[in-house]
This record gives structure tokens, sequence and C-alpha cells, in this order.
């Protein structure tokens, strides 16, 4: 009996073995590629020879063991991509083609969209290019809000998953256990904390009231990609698995106040008021507003906690250059809120003492 295979090693032997299965290839090669902040892995696999029913590439998407840890206790984990990929596909969203794969392993083989993001896009040689790009990024969401179960009795996961107070509440958690000792230099208080759990229940509560549509749940740029690299842009949606119910708002949030691409103020308002009236049923101008900052503070409060946890429990330093960015985006919410409620108020005095610099946060 020969030696153990090392985890990597299993991991590229399984991906081989499938895709020869699959399509009858003996000549791949698998390179890691990298993710995001969550556990899961990506391959990109090569054919060495030609295959006639073979891409040149694809990309092989592999699930870690699923940890509780990582969720609000009695919520169930995120459900598998398939069927919410067929289900999009066949609805003609903007996603990639699937290749099957082994759900026993968490092996999905996806088209090979290539390795423009959005994020890169905006941020390089189509710099000039960027307001268009932005907008054919934001005409996906109305067309995923308009999205409706079709089988009522047995409906996807994404149409029962909710932002719900359970999902804030942990939200405030970590914002709470990871963020504000950083940011303050010290261990919180309780009163502080208080703050932070009253401030986010007063959320949950508007954001229960609202509307609630179909959202990918993390739309933002490093999840959009520009299909082959090529323009004019076909933009695709990836990573889309954790897809839920929550105000119209809530993806408008994740790209527009995205840690990885600043955009000026100027452009902010401008794609906000172009998408409002896009949406399904537009909700009003006041409400919309309100809800869009209501949300960055929960959302961008949860990215500074993840970014922060990332470095100092598994030496991710890769988040800390967008700490400053986050940590304004929360400021400039706080000054948007702050009227709203009492509860705001005091969030707003917290926040703004926080340093807009990368915080050292190293393991």
């Amino acid at each position: 009996m020969g030696p153990t295979p090392t985890p990597d090693e299993a991991i590229e032997q399984a991906l081989h073995a499938l895709v020869s299965e699959r399509f009858a290839a003996r000549e791949t090669v698998a390179t890691e590629i990298a993710g995001g902040l969550g556990l899961r892995r990506f391959y990109r696999i090569q054919f060495q020879s030609d295959e006639d029913d073979a891409p040149a590439s694809l990309i092989a998407r592999v699930d870690a063991p699923e940890d509780p840890k990582n969720r609000p206790a009695g919520i169930a984990p995120e459900p598998p991509m398939e069927p919410l990929l067929e289900f999009l596909c066949a609805n003609k969203l903007p996603v990639p083609q699937s290749y099957g794969g082994d759900p026993a392993q968490g092996i999905l083989l996806l088209e090979d969209l290539g390795s423009l993001s959005l994020g890169k896009a905006a941020a390089g040689k189509l710099l000039g290019q960027r307001m268009n790009l932005y907008r054919e990024a934001l005409a996906i969401i109305p067309k995923l809000q308009a999205l409706k179960t079709t089988d009522a009795q047995n409906p996807l996961p994404c149409f029962q998953r909710r932002l719900d107070a359970a999902l804030f509440r942990y939200k405030a958690q970590l914002f709470n256990e990871h963020a504000l000792p950083v940011a303050l230099g010290r261990l919180p208080t309780a009163a502080e904390k208080e703050v932070v759990q009253e401030a986010f229940a007063y959320i949950a509560e508007r954001s229960g009231a609202a509307p609630q549509r179909l959202a990918h749940r993390d739309f933002q740029s490093a999840n959009l990609y520009l299909r082959h690299d090529r323009l004019p842009a076909d933009i695709q949606m990836i990573d889309f698995q954790g897809a839920f119910m929550a105000p119209p708002e809530y993806d408008l949030v994740c790209v527009l106040r995205d840690s990885y691409v600043v955009l000026s103020e100027a452009e902010r308002s401008d794609l906000l008021h172009e998408i409002r009236p896009q949406l399904p049923d537009a909700p009003d101008e006041i409400s919309f507003l309100e809800r869009f900052a209501l949300l960055t503070l929960s959302r961008k409060g949860k990215d500074l906690a993840r970014f922060l946890y990332a470095a100092k429990e598994r030496g991710d330093l890769r988040f800390q250059a967008h700490i400053p960015t986050t940590v304004r985006y929360l400021k400039q919410a706080v000054v948007h809120t702050a009227g709203m409620a009492p509860c705001l108020a005091r969030l707003a005095e917290l926040i703004q003492n926080f340093p807009e610099k990368e915080f050292s946060c190293e393991p």
C-alpha cells in the first residue's frame, strides 16, 4: 500500500477522475486559484489534448466541510448551488454553464468565465468604461428580483431563506467580537456591545417590513465576471448559492458599497437614481435611500469583522488593504442614519471614533 495522499493530492486525484469520466479526457492539469473569505477552493482544469466535447478549460468548485460556527445557531447551512444554477439559467440570468460534478464530494464543474472580474476591470484598463460596466451589472438586479418560485409546494431554498432577525443578531455578534476590539484598541464595554445589538435589531425591524425580493446575497465586483475577458461586456454572476429573500436594496449595497472598488459619491448617486425606477414595484425614493444606508451599516459592519477575523485567526492578510474603505463606508452611513432612531445616534457616536487605517491585526 502506498503513502496516504495529502488533502491537496486527494482533491487533484478526485478532480482528474471526475473530469476524465465526464469528458473521456486523459490529460488535464489542475491549478488552484485564489478564493475569497470562505473556505471553498477553486481549481482551473486545463485540457492538454483536444477532446470532442471538452472546453479548453473549466473551473472546479470544491466545497469545504461546513462549519456551524460560521452561521447563526438554528440557521441551516447554505444549500448546494444546484438546482438554483439550473433555475437561473432557465430564466436567462447570466450564470456559468454547468458540466455536472460529484455532490458527494462537494465538487461542481463550471464554465471558465476567464479571469477579469468587474473589480479588476473597473480599477484597471477599463476605468474609463466603469459606469457602463456598472450599469450592465445593475441591470441584472431587477431581473433577479422579478423571479418567483415555480412550485409553491416545493420552492427552491432561495425563496425560503430570509435576511431575518437571526442573521442581523449574528452580524452584530461578529461586529462586537472581531471589529470593536481592534477598532477601539481595547475590549468593548457591555454598554458599547449593547449599542451595536440595539442598532442592528432596529435595522432588522426595518428590513423585515420592507418588500422582500430575491437577492444574490454577495453581488459584489469580485463575484461578477466579464465573460471570457471580452468587450462589449457579458457580465456573469458567480458564487450565488447563498441567495435569499431581502429588501430590494440589499444587492445594491453589496456592489455600490463594495470594499474592493471605490466609486465616487457622484457615481454612486447617479447609479442609484437610475436603477430605482427599474426595480419591481419601484420603492419610493425616501424609503429606498434610508434602507440603502441602514443595510450599509449591517453589511459593512459584517465585512469589517470578517476581514479582521481572517487576518487574526487564519493569518489571511489579503483583505487588510480594504479596511480603511470599509470604515469610511460605515462612517458615511451613520451620518445618514443617526437621525432615524436614538440607537442609531449612539452607534454613530461609536463608529465615528474608528480610525481609517489598516488595523494591526496580524495573528
